[in-house]
């Protein structure tokens, strides 16, 4: 046995979260590294699902909006969330879409900030992200200026209103810091909204600690929500009654069966709310939050740059043309963003071979390691096969 295969096969074994792997439906023929895109199943969610389907709506129908607890799931499941991100209880609510909620906290911020006219973006941010910045930009009368987030300090000025960061980027892999970037923007007299979509579920992220305004992020990638899962709006607790968010409909109407014409918006996290909740994908969210139940969020982190330096390590040594784009350490999230020629092509070939990761134009092979269910061997047989492709 090899030396690589040898400590594989050591981490493996005394891994704390080793267990947790068979919670998920894997093919045991395939190397699953794309659960920064959408994570893997859970095993018990079909079951769940089937009874939404067939008794809860099935034989409940609409009952089920009461004595199923469909009403109040948004701020459930917002309550599930909230440890896993650091935000305090009552104060997460799940729905829609990021892309929704991005937009729902970048007005609902200018509006808490008068007299101000520019919005930063993270230039690195994932494109929607910007889209919908842009957006909300020429409906509140603002400017947006694209940049990088290690120059937001020196770019805020009395002019700043709100801050839009990625918090792990999406392309490289690198791990901004939260803490910094939220004290330097709030120094500046702006808001700042964390897009947690990289990171919730693979590290450890504590919005509270930080002060943080806004948090939003999507559940389908290391929290396992299943696709098109619905995402999530976190706002800090004392920003909560001064929240006047764009999108008030029904669902956040302080008595929404009164059907009044006046909108009066509810009392506490339900204002964050819009329109009716899309109920079966919810509750599928719900349902695959329990593999979370008793996580150590700190092992999580520990396994995931023992999982990630190893591969980085495994591929110097079998892949040496694949050149690794991620930072070291503790700036890294949980992906490994490899530049290598052919990107393309080399990424087809891994999924054709049973490696599932994904490409990002021109030249990026991108992984994601998922503590919960990725293995040290899965890592080192990952990049074996990338060594023999490139070969």
């Amino acid at each position: 046995m090899s030396d690589l295969a040898e400590r594989a096969a050591k981490l493996d074994a005394g891994d704390p979260l080793a267990g947790r792997r068979d919670l998920f439906d894997l093919d045991d023929g395939v190397i699953y590294l794309d659960g920064n895109s959408l994570g893997a199943l859970p095993r018990h969610v079909p079951a769940r699902v089937a009874d939404v389907l067939t008794r809860q709506w099935g034989r409940l129908c609409i009952r089920s909006w009461t004595e199923g607890g469909w009403w109040d799931a948004p701020e459930r499941i917002g309550d599930r969330i909230a440890p896993l991100i650091g935000a305090a209880p009552g104060h997460v609510v799940v729905g829609d879409s990021t892309s929704v909620n991005v937009f729902r906290a970048v007005v609902s911020a200018v509006r808490m900030n008068p007299g101000r006219s520019e919005i930063l973006v993270d230039a690195t941010t994932f494109p929607t992200d910007g889209y919908i910045a842009e957006s909300a930009a020429r409906l509140t009368g603002c400017s947006i200026r694209p940049v990088n987030p290690q120059h937001v300090p020196d770019t805020l000025d009395s002019h700043t209103s709100v801050v839009l960061l990625n918090h792990v980027d999406y392309r490289s892999g690198r791990l901004h810091d939260m803490g910094v970037l939220t004290a330097a923007a709030h120094d500046a007299g702006a808001r700042v909204i964390w897009d947690l979509s990289h990171s919730a579920g693979a590290l450890p992220v504590d919005i509270s600690l930080h002060n943080v305004d806004f948090a939003v992020g999507c559940t389908y990638k290391y929290l396992n929500g299943g696709p098109g899962a619905p995402a999530y709006f976190a706002i800090r607790p004392d920003l909560l009654p001064l929240l006047d968010q764009p999108l008030g409909g029904w669902c956040s109407h302080r008595d929404p069966f009164a059907m009044d014409a006046e909108y009066v918006a509810a009392e506490g996290i339900a204002k964050a709310r819009a329109g009716t909740p899309e109920i079966v994908s919810l509750l599928t969210l719900d349902a695959a939050l329990d593999v979370w139940d008793g996580v150590d969020l700190h092992q999580l982190r520990a396994k995931s740059l023992q999982l990630t330096e190893f591969f980085v390590e495994c591929v110097q040594e079998l892949a040496p043309a694949a050149t690794s784009v991620t930072p070291q350490g503790d700036e890294r999230g949980s992906q490994v963003s490899l530049s290598c020629v052919d990107a393309s092509d080399v990424m087809a070939q891994l999924i054709s071979r049973g490696v599932v990761g994904d490409h990002r134009p021109p030249d990026l092979l991108r992984f994601g390691f998922t503590p919960l269910y990725t293995r040290f061997v899965d890592a080192l047989r990952a990049a074996e096969i990338l060594g023999e492709i490139i070969a």
